[in-house]
């Protein structure tokens, strides 16, 4: 990129879901594009979740079934659009009859099936015995009966990735590690002052309208800059933190568990080798740039589980965890479990130079509130004159096989490339579906790979991610491109930090 004073369409400030999703959206129906992440693509949020696509089961407690049929249509879409990073997963409900009746929940997943309008891509739920049975081995024996439901399991950081990386494609400038330090209205138009964090230079860009969809930094964003007014929103930021643990059952299935205080837990099988167990709910007031988990947290974590299963967890069982922030719309409910998971899109139009800020929002809803998005810059820029849609349609780079056939599809990848080690290429598949054959063409043996950097992980790779998909540290590869960072040794990290600092200078 040259970086003299260039002009934008839109400027999106933001590189989580929401912006990510933004950005191809209206890159992808005509418009220029530039989207700016202080950090690496999907660094906060974004990469935090419990990494499900989902309709959100206990949002029918709330009676919020405008969002759970939204949220039910975009998991049969974004199952279509990525079926390399999300996969169909089964989840058990034990049912605790000290909380809610069994009717209740029967009732609640009846209605989950219907919002869904029998999608067929996904088996319906059903009643379990647990007693003796594989379902309920793990468990305590008090659970003797249960219920089982479907959802989708997510690669979180690769889908805002590959949202991306797709935008790029169609023309997008996308510009991680690049703090957006002021924007101001001169002349009918956005002058937006940028720093790029690596190279530490400062340089400017002019955009017609600016899109702030910086999640937990979206009041901030306003504040700072002197923009906020009368319909700027107030948000609740929500801290969610997960542990993740050493494996404590046999299986490809998660369970969804029920607390005394009427919260949810999910368990879930992670990187084969692993049990991701999350989520909690702590009020953040300040700090949004380090965010970790905290005692209380921990403690809450385990005795959830500590509860429900066989196995014992203790903070000392504890190999990694991570916390995020949600930025939940303030709508004045009275616990934070109870605050709306919807999203709502919020277009000052001053002049000719509108801003538009993202509030609140989904992973599972990102697509439909990108479309959204677009409308309301359409809007905004009638001389503009966006394309048709086509998300809705259109798979996510790696994604052109069907979900239905991946089993077909990688025996085609097996014959292709014969010399690859099996656990290998299913993790090639599952991270970057046909796009292997970018890195993998010409190859010949595993020699070709280049340099061994641990877990699975060789140079053609490295290259791959650090030339194609925006990685720039030894995290952002090892944590949010692919999740190898639990397996490699530290001596095999420095490895490749000292690779990476090589490749940059």
């Amino acid at each position: 990129m040259s970086h003299g004073s260039l002009h934008y369409d839109v400027c999106i400030i933001g590189g989580g879901i929401n912006g990510a999703g933004i950005a191809r959206d209206l890159a992808g129906r005509g418009a220029k594009v530039f989207l700016c992440e202080k950090g690496d693509l999907a660094s906060a949020t974004s990469s935090s979740s419990t990494k499900l696509i989902h309709g959100g089961l206990r949002y029918l407690e709330y009676f919020d079934f405008g969002l759970v049929r939204k949220a039910l249509k975009e998991r049969k879409l974004l199952l279509k659009m990525a079926p390399h990073i999300i996969r169909p997963m089964r989840f058990v409900l034990p049912h605790n009859k000290k909380l809610r009746p069994r009717w209740l929940v029967r009732l609640g997943l009846f209605l989950y099936d219907h919002l869904a309008l029998r999608d067929k891509l996904l088996p319906s739920s059903k009643g379990e015995r647990l007693k003796n049975r594989f379902y309920g081995e793990p468990l305590l024996p008090q659970f003797k009966k249960g219920f089982s439901y479907s959802d989708c399991w997510v690669d979180d950081a690769r889908l805002v990735v590959l949202n991306a990386l797709s935008a790029a494609e169609k023309g997008a400038n996308i510009s991680s590690y690049t703090y957006c330090k002021f924007i101001e209205r001169r002349g009918g138009r956005w002058l937006i002052t940028l720093h790029d964090e690596q190279e530490d230079f400062e340089y400017c860009i002019t955009a017609s309208m600016v899109v702030n969809a910086s999640g937990p930094w979206v009041k901030h964003m306003l504040d700072v800059n002197g923009l906020t007014h009368p319909e700027t929103l107030s948000i609740r930021k929500i801290k969610g933190s997960h542990i993740i643990v050493p494996k404590m059952y046999e299986g490809g299935h998660s369970y969804m568990i029920q607390q005394q205080d009427g919260r949810i837990m999910f368990v879930i099988p992670y990187e084969d080798e692993f049990t991701l167990i999350g989520t909690t709910e702590e009020e953040v007031e300040n700090g949004l740039d380090d965010v970790k988990i905290s005692c209380n947290e921990i403690d809450y974590l385990c005795a959830s589980v500590n509860a429900t299963f066989k196995k014992k967890v203790g903070p000392d069982d504890i190999i990694w965890s991570y916390s995020g922030v949600r930025p939940l719309i303030e709508d004045g409910a009275k616990d934070n479990k109870s605050v709306t998971r919807d999203y709502k899109l919020v277009l000052e139009h001053e002049g000719e130079a509108p801003l538009l800020s993202v509030y609140g929002g989904k992973i599972t809803t990102y697509r439909i509130l990108a479309e959204k998005a677009a409308r309301l810059v359409q809007k905004a820029l009638p001389a503009l004159r966006l394309e048709e849609e086509f998300t809705h349609h259109e798979p996510l780079p790696g994604g052109e096989f069907s979900h239905l056939k991946k089993k077909e599809f990688t025996e085609e990848m097996k014959k292709a490339y014969p010399w690859l080690l099996e656990d290998i290429l299913e993790r090639y598949i599952e991270t970057y579906g046909t796009r292997i054959h970018v890195f993998l063409e010409g190859l010949t043996s595993m020699n070709d790979l280049g340099q061994d950097f641990g877990a699975g992980l060789y140079g053609a790779e490295v290259d791959y991610l650090m030339t194609h998909e925006y990685a720039r540290t030894a995290e952002d590869i090892l944590f949010r491109r692919t999740k190898l960072g639990l397996k490699v040794s530290h001596a095999e990290e420095d490895r490749l930090r000292h690779f990476i600092h090589a490749y940059h200078f």
